[in-house]
């Protein structure tokens, strides 16, 4: 118990941060089977607009760079009513981004990835993936999009309009990684990875993890020693400017003694005319 709400805790608390983006990128990269990259992290909790509205709170809201929003929540108590929260969680967040006179094809995509620790519902597998399609009564054909639909939404598919769900149902993992998003799974699921593990943000993951579960004597020494090797390597850059400025000098003022036009020495050392005038 003590392990999930530590990983709960610790993901919204690394991820908040931009400088730690490659973890949550990588995650849903490796789920979604694309390139994700985050643009930034928004409010989780939505404002009661009315005293009878609903509140809505979702562990982490991201806005990818294609402007869909991903909603991540880490679900370790069971709810027998879960399905129909995250239902709520899609359905309220695509009204508050909808504004007076905006356009049908403005509407937000959403993706609602929940990872759970409890037995949610029936079933043999421990990834699920929701969609919404339209399939014909009589001739069982999928409804497709025409090509100016297509156009007009910048989708290729129906299913990709509409909310889509991802529940990982992490206990029902066997600890076998098959590919990158079973070690992801593997990680949700243990708190460590393998060695030879590969997935996209994983080894980011695993080492700040482990840095939050160091004693707060151990990690504020940790967090000395990084800031010692930072200005140890800004030392580094910084003498390594200043013998190149000496060293543009030295070849300004040779090349002055040796009749060199102005013109050229700017050329030779990137110096303004008027540095090399003062020399």
């Amino acid at each position: 118990m003590n392990n999930l709400i530590r990983f709960d805790w610790a993901m919204k608390r690394l991820l908040r941060n931009k400088a730690n983006f490659d973890i949550l990128e990588g995650f849903l990269s490796e789920l979604l089977n694309e390139d994700i990259k985050i643009e930034n992290i928004l409010d989780g909790e939505s404002n009661k607009k009315h005293k009878d509205d609903k509140f809505n709170r979702v562990d982490l809201l991201v806005k990818n760079t294609k402007g869909e929003l991903i909603i991540i929540e880490v679900q370790n108590n069971r709810e027998h009513d879960y399905l129909l929260r995250i239902l709520f969680g899609t359905s309220k967040l695509l009204l508050e981004n909808m504004s007076a006179g905006m356009k049908y094809k403005e509407i937000k995509k959403i993706i609602s990835v929940n990872i759970v620790y409890f037995e949610l519902g029936q079933g043999d597998d421990y990834i699920y993936h929701g969609t919404t399609n339209f399939v014909g009564l009589n001739k069982k054909d999928t409804l497709k999009l025409s090509q100016d639909q297509q156009l007009l939404y910048k989708k290729e598919k129906v299913s990709k309009i509409y909310p889509e769900y991802y529940v990982i149902r992490v206990n029902q993992f066997d600890d076998v990684a098959k590919n990158t998003i079973d070690e992801w799974i593997y990680f949700l699921k243990n708190e460590n990875i393998k060695k030879g593990f590969k997935a996209k943000g994983i080894q980011q993951a695993n080492v700040k993890l482990n840095i939050l579960k160091l004693s707060e004597a151990d990690r504020k020494e940790y967090e000395r020693f990084i800031e010692q090797v930072r200005y140890e390597e800004s030392l580094i850059v910084s003498n390594y400017q200043a013998g190149e400025i000496k060293g543009k000098i030295e070849v300004a003022i040779n090349a002055k003694k040796a009749g060199i036009p102005a013109e050229t020495i700017v050329q030779i050392t990137g110096l303004t005319k008027n540095e090399i005038k003062n020399l």
